[in-house]
């Protein structure tokens, strides 16, 4: 959060601290106030094997620490150059506040306790959630409010720019990237900018062109050569860059973004099929996030038939490439072969939470569902001859406390930008249909 030199309160939506369990570090030398309703919340969230419920049971460790009757007075000291945490219990509905809320729900307890300690206090009390509807309400009460930040995007521009088209360019030197040497040194270009790591480039002449990738280690522009890669095509050149950076062994880290129908997990599946050999699993993973956001509980028969729609559309885009091949052909044999084995392993995200990943290709699909920190928490994971692909639109976000610039996948690509080791492709054109990509560019 910004530093002010005027000291303020901030009071905490339960979602604030699901989203980041060490939130509490992140509010400098201001005051922190937890209404008591956070806690009952809290609790409710402790048992489970997702993110959210890791980082309830992490913020409840870090209370518990914390736990002096101190806190519901003057406050527990957070740490040097840090402000207190105080957890208030608040009192009933004010005559003015249940006119406005007549639920009593959660929401509605914290709103008002979050209104009671503005009242109360002389210092500015901001109530900070991520609940858009929740801020809302609290601002047509007159309270200031903010989204929690921390984590947010900037400069979101960066992430549909990542593949640059240079114009201007020779095409003497267009002939000699693709008739001569497959590799130039970058200075010959002559670009006016100054190209970032593993960027993939179109480069255009008056009468020619050509697409190529940026090597940082050697420092030359490598010509980009389009392959089909276990039976799958690339149709644009955006597809083409995709494949180079999910086969290329020095970007143990890529992300790809795009609109539905752009074939982001189609390329990764393919690649990582193309080089089975050299991993000893194949996992590709998505989160669930249920219809309205309801627990998985909620819905009819086993494990099996709960998770089973959520992971459909994996299963739909290996349908994709097995139709590429003959029943009887060794490429489609051997993906039976694979998942029978679970060398290729289609299963949701959370079933696989805590596993050290060494020798493995693995693929998050909706990756833009995750947080930033759920997204850490898998990088940090990677074990030796790893590669880790994640894949989503950050534009289609389910999750009700993430957007554009908070979502995990956003979060990476920005954070990762300009590091040797990490590629980034934003696929722009779909290529399902016609009529798929108009519904998806009116729609």
């Amino acid at each position: 959060m910004p530093t002010s030199k005027t000291k303020k309160i901030f009071v905490l939506d339960t979602n604030v601290l699901l989203h980041d369990f060490q939130c509490l570090d992140h509010f400098e030398e201001h005051d922190i106030v937890l209404p008591i309703t956070v806690l009952e919340e809290l609790d409710r969230f402790k048992k489970g094997h997702d993110q959210i419920n890791y980082n309830a049971r992490e913020i409840a460790r870090k209370l518990g620490k914390l736990s002096d009757d101190k806190i519901f007075k003057t406050g527990i000291s957070l740490g040097p150059k840090k402000g207190k945490l105080f957890i208030e219990t608040g009192k009933p509905y004010s005559q003015e506040f249940r006119e406005s809320f007549p639920a009593d729900t959660p929401d509605h307890r914290i709103l008002s306790i979050a209104l009671q300690v503005k009242a109360a206090k002389r210092k500015p009390v901001i109530f900070v959630s991520k609940d858009i509807n929740l801020r809302l309400k609290a601002k047509a009460m007159g309270m200031p409010t903010e989204d929690y930040e921390t984590d947010k995007v900037e400069k979101i521009e960066n992430i549909f720019e990542e593949v640059q088209t240079v114009t201007n360019i020779s095409d003497e030197l267009i002939s000699k990237l693709y008739n001569g040497t497959p590799e130039i040194p970058v200075e010959e270009f002559n670009f006016d900018f100054k190209p970032i790591p593993n960027q993939f480039l179109i480069l255009q002449g008056n009468h020619s062109s050509a697409i190529g990738f940026f090597d940082p280690y050697l420092q030359i522009i490598r010509r980009v050569e389009k392959h089909k890669t276990y039976g799958i095509e690339p149709r644009n050149a955006e597809q083409t860059f995709s494949l180079d950076a999910l086969t290329n062994k020095n970007l143990p880290l890529v992300s790809i973004t795009g609109k539905a129908g752009t074939g982001k997990t189609l390329l990764a599946l393919a690649a990582a099929l193309a080089q089975e050999k050299n991993y000893n699993q194949i996992l590709l993973a998505r989160p669930i996030v249920p219809l309205s956001n309801r627990d998985l509980g909620y819905l009819p028969g086993d494990v099996g038939e709960k998770i089973g729609p959520y992971m459909q559309p994996l299963y739909d885009n290996l349908g994709v490439i097995k139709q590429q091949f003959k029943s009887n052909s060794s490429n489609y044999m051997r993906i039976e072969e694979m998942l029978k084995d679970e060398k290729l392993k289609i299963t949701p995200l959370a079933y696989i939470r805590g596993r050290s990943l060494s020798n493995v290709f693995f693929i998050i699909d909706e990756a833009q569902n995750l947080t930033p920190h759920e997204v850490k928490t898998i990088i940090t994971r990677a074990g030796d001859n790893t590669k880790i692909v994640f894949t989503g639109d950050i534009q289609q976000i389910d999750s009700p406390y993430l957007d554009v610039r908070s979502n995990g996948l956003s979060y990476l690509t920005d954070r990762m930008r300009s590091q040797e080791l990490f590629g980034h492709i934003h696929l722009v054109k779909g290529e399902r249909s016609v009529l798929a990509e108009l519904a998806s560019d009116l729609l």
